[in-house]
Parts: structure tokens; sequence; C-alpha cells
């Protein structure tokens, strides 16, 4: 793959390393919005069957990206209304605990502390050895290990938001699943950009929120959720969601039945005409991509910055640990920060600062040149 530059309209003097703050709109998806709100114009352009058609699209498209059934994908409208959906049918008993992330993302920290209150449950926050040169190795480890038969819940982000990390999401899939506990994963920061296979990973619940690897809008949220939470009971009772929904003229032949599988648990007023054109072209776009070659073009675009880093002697996690399109670097103290931001703005370039770890967030719009204005920014940083 080369650079796909040419199908977004970033600013051409910018140097966006920042996708995992938000990704940048494709242009197909802009072209999307517009002819959505062109037709809002005019109500009677929008069919009834218009009202599921958009859905079942995106459903499909997203589906494909995961390894699922497309009735196993709910619409959502961020990841805190999946977290909440998904641990609103998730049973405790006494005794039984939860397990999180150190450091793990607010929502799906705050989301579980809850439940853990409701159900008077432990939260166990699981984190890497203090005295590890690097976290990878001893975060995984640990994090398999405290998976007991005592575990009722694992809610975790795919990666690290703030620096990165690989979880070895098919072994803690495995371990779940050995235990009986409910696997939930916060796929936001990788999925679109590195493999998410729900069956392989055995994974229950994947909340995504759509506007960072999958270039959608803000405001709307993908999920799939899996056999464990068949006949769960929705946040709310949308009409949208009962299976005779598509029959206008006799919805109030009130039809307790929800729609197939996990469509009970799409939000209510799925139908947004505006947000699911623009999400359904990025999703297509993805797809023909494909996940592996966006993956592989990361990996060879970052090369030179690691090479750069090595040669600089900065510790760097071990490659089997480290995700190709985001990663943290935790500069040592020979550089000087606040001379590194002012040549970061000096050379425009956009990066985020999440833990302490300057965190550089790469996709396929991204191009050598990007890559040689960081590496020329760090060189000039060194005391």
């Amino acid at each position: 793959m080369d650079s796909q530059k040419h199908l977004f309209s970033l600013d051409p003097d910018i140097h966006y390393l920042n996708c995992g703050y938000k990704g940048p709109l494709m242009k197909s998806a802009e072209q999307a919005a517009i002819q959505a709100l062109i037709r809002e114009r005019n109500p009677t352009n929008i069919s009834p069957q218009d009202f599921f058609s958009g859905a079942r699209e995106v459903k499909s498209s997203f589906a494909e990206l995961v390894n699922c059934d497309p009735f196993q994908v709910a619409l959502i409208p961020s990841t805190s209304y999946g977290f909440a959906t998904a641990l609103g049918n998730i049973s405790c008993e006494h005794g039984q605990h939860a397990i999180v992330l150190e450091d793990e993302f607010p929502s799906g920290y705050f989301s579980l502390k809850t439940w853990c209150d409701r159900n008077q449950a432990l939260l166990k926050v699981v984190g890497p050895d203090a005295d590890a040169p690097t976290p990878g190795e001893s975060w995984n480890k640990n994090l398999l290990a405290s998976i007991t038969s005592e575990t009722a819940v694992v809610l975790m982000s795919s990666v690290h938001w703030m620096n990165g990390l690989k979880f070895d999401l098919e072994s803690i899939g495995q371990k779940c699943k050995t235990v009986g506990a409910i696997f939930i994963v916060d796929g936001t920061q990788s999925t679109g950009a590195a493999e998410m296979d729900v069956k392989r990973f055995k994974i229950d619940a994947l909340i995504c929120a759509s506007y960072k690897w999958l270039f959608g809008p803000y405001g709307m949220g993908i999920s799939y959720f899996g056999h464990a939470f068949d006949g769960g009971k929705p946040l709310e009772e949308s009409w949208l969601n009962r299976t005779n929904s598509q029959d206008f003229g006799n919805l109030t032949k009130y039809d307790h039945e929800y729609t197939e599988d996990s469509g009970r648990y799409n939000v209510g007023e799925m139908s947004n005409f505006i947000l699911l054109p623009m999400l359904n072209a990025s999703l297509k776009q993805i797809n023909e991509w494909k996940v592996a070659e966006i993956e592989k073009y990361c990996h060879e675009l970052t090369a030179p910055l690691y090479n750069y880093l090595k040669s600089r002697n900065v510790v760097l996690e071990e490659e089997q640990y480290t995700s190709h399109h985001l990663f943290g670097l935790k500069l040592p103290e020979e550089f000087d920060s606040e001379l590194l931001k002012s040549n970061l703005q000096a050379n425009k370039i956009s990066v985020s600062n999440r833990g302490g770890n300057l965190r550089v967030s790469v996709n396929v719009f991204n191009t050598p040149a990007d890559i040689e204005k960081l590496i020329q920014s760090l060189e000039a940083s060194w005391v």
C-alpha cells in the first residue's frame, strides 16, 4: 500500500501524527454527509425502508471487519453506552470480582467501578511490575494470572490508549472462557488499524467509538454482542428494535418481540440519516484497504523512527507488545521537554501527551515526510 493521503482533505502544511486523538474525515465520508444533508431538505426523500437499510449496511461492513454475524452488531452513540448495556446484563455472585487495566480510559473504568459498587464486588486494577524496564511482558503475564474462577468480568482496551501497548487478546479471551468470565473489549484505539477477530479472541462484547481508527463521525459508535448477551435487556425500549417496526401503519399493534439477536441493543433513533452514511463510507474503504495492509503500511512507515530512537539508546518496548499504529515514547532526561514542544509547534506536528508519553499515532494518510519531520524535531531537542 502507498500513502492514501489523497483520499483525505488534510492541511498539507500540517504533519498529523495524531489519529489516536481523532481520525480525519475521508473525502468519501464528507460527500456522504453532504448528500445526506441535501436529502434532509425534503423528508419525502426518506422512505420507511431508509430507517433500516443504512443501519443494515453499516452493520454488515463492521461485521466483515471484526469477523462476526451482522445480526450481532448494534449501533450505539458512545462507548459508555455500550459498556452500560453489556454490564447491565452481567450478574455477579458473592465473592466474585472484576478486572480492569491500570490507567484504563475513564469511560471503561467508571463503568466497571459502578458495576462493582452496585454488586458489592471487588475491582482489581492490574498493571505491570513496577521494576520492569518495559511493561509489556509483565503486564500481560500479570493480567492472565489475575483471571481466576472468581472473576466475573474483564473489561479492557485492546491496546493501551496512552502508549499503544499490545495485549494478547487471544490468550486473555481463552482464559476468560476457561474460568467463565465475561470478556469486554474497548476496541476504540485499534479496530480498523489492527487485527480484531471476535471469534478467535473469544470476545463477548466489543465496544468501539467510531471517530478514531474507523474514520467515522463523533457521536456514533458500533458494537458487537456475542451469544453471552442473547436475550438480554437493552438500556432503552426503542420502537425501531421491535420485529414489527417496519410496518409503520401498525406500530400500535404492540409487538413485544425484539428484532434479531443484538438488534435489541441499538440506540434509539439508530437510523441517524447524517452520521450513518459517513460511517458506512469509511467502513467500506477500510474493508477495501484490508487491515493487514494498513498494519503493514504503518509498520514500514515508522521503521525509520524506531531506528533513530535505537541509535539514541532510547528504551523501547519489545516488538511483540508494540502496536504499529499507536505508540507512546518515554523520552529520557536528556530531552528538553519545553524545547521539544517548541520544535513540534514550529514544524507543525500534531501529536499527543498522554500520561507522560509522547503519543504518536499514524495511519494511511501519513507519509515518510511526516516521520522525517518528527525525527528532526526530536534530534533538535537533546540537551
